[in-house]
């Protein structure tokens, strides 16, 4: 009886699945860069939230402290909390606001919250006069809401708050903030309008320092930025301009292992649901990449990826820990188990395979996942 024929083999596991390469002197770079769009007088703060964009905050935030970063913002008390162990000296606000009975660990923490509605300023006003005669007095940022029915302070409370300017008393108000809807379109009537309204919240409330301009924002220009600018996306390689080109430096790379290669006749199917249809021979390369390290599944029949500079499709359906390439025509010298293929790379980032999958940068690159090896590079 002849020899049953053997599966196509799998790679041994000698080297990683999946390596995300993090440039964090792109990102130093890109934060001077930031510094460079704005007068010399203006602050350039950090958005560090999640986790540093998933590109991870321990090691991004004293890259961005040595770069000249001083205050740095992120989204949850626990963030903050996290942050204030990497950067004892640094100022760090937290956006969700202030939540009940977390007066005490915001002040033991010196963190400073950003008071999004009323009853927060009450709240801190109160803790911040009961805290007076410490070591230092308490510090607070309010948010205006000036177009995105989100977090902030509304119309009507900004006006009673500037009534009742004894609300501020109790603590050091270090800036008042608000936040654009459409800063990423320059042309959006939008932006002009908030704009407006910022500044006239701003003329009848006590002086501070202001912020308006997150990342495409700052790209709006000098009546934009005030006091205080607030980059995040750009500072980690998402274009802030989109559809004109990157003015920043890509801070990933990831590649993947080809853990599979096999041939595939016409009128064979391909992942699940057989939704790809072979119209000729093929090779297909299986990739240990799926939607559970963040490659989304969204991105099925319509993504890419890249071996040697050469781009290849990705055929069939993105499934958890997974995806499939069509590597027909590439040397199979090259197309082979153990090789790697490039998905993210200094041509095709975030902000491409993002727009492959039907989404933004931003959601791209937060859901990266954590199964890839990590090799952070410069900023030491």
């Amino acid at each position: 009886m002849p020899p049953s024929k053997s599966p196509p083999s799998r790679s041994k596991a000698a080297a990683p699945d999946a390596i995300l390469e993090i440039d964090l002197g792109a990102i130093a770079g890109n934060y001077r860069r930031m510094r460079q769009m704005v007068r010399p007088q203006v602050e350039v703060s950090a958005v560090i939230k999640a986790d540093a964009y998933g590109l991870g905050m321990a090691r991004v935030g004293p890259v961005l402290a040595k770069a000249g970063c001083k205050l740095f913002f992120v989204a949850t008390l626990d963030e903050g909390l996290a942050l204030r162990k990497i950067l004892p000296k640094s100022g760090i606000a937290v956006l969700e606001g202030l939540m009940p009975k977390t007066e005490a660990l915001f002040a033991q923490a010196r963190l400073i919250p950003v008071l999004n509605e009323f009853g927060q300023v009450e709240a801190w006003n109160k803790f911040g006069r009961k805290f007076s005669g410490k070591r230092y007095k308490l510090k607070a940022i309010l948010h205006l809401d000036t177009g995105m029915a989100r977090l902030g302070l509304s119309r009507g409370e900004w006006l009673k708050l500037a009534e009742h300017p004894r609300l501020l008393e109790g603590f050091h108000l270090a800036a008042i903030m608000s936040h654009l809807a459409c800063s990423d379109e320059p042309n959006h009537a939008k932006n002009p309008e908030q704009l407006a309204i910022f500044r006239s919240a701003l003329s009848v409330l006590p002086k501070a320092p202001a912020s308006l301009s997150s990342s495409s924002a700052i790209y709006l220009g000098p009546d934009y930025h005030f006091q205080i600018v607030r980059p995040g996306a750009a500072l980690y390689g998402i274009n802030p301009i989109p559809g004109q080109p990157n003015p920043v430096k890509p801070v990933v790379r990831l590649k993947a292992k080809i853990l599979q290669v096999r041939g595939v006749d016409a009128g064979e199917t391909v992942g699940y649901g057989a939704t790809h249809l072979m119209n000729r021979p093929s090779r297909v390369a299986t990739i240990a990449v799926g939607y559970a390290d963040g490659w989304l599944r969204s991105g099925s029949d319509r993504g890419s990826a890249a071996i040697s500079g050469q781009r290849v499709p990705v055929i069939g359906r993105i499934s958890m820990d997974l995806l499939t390439l069509d590597v027909t025509g590439i040397d199979q010298r090259l197309a082979c188990a153990g090789a790697y293929v490039d998905l993210l790379d200094g041509t095709h980032g975030v902000d491409e395979a993002a727009e492959e999958a039907g989404t933004i940068g931003y959601e791209f690159l937060t859901l990266l996942g954590k199964r890839h090896a990590r090799i952070y590079r410069g900023g030491a």
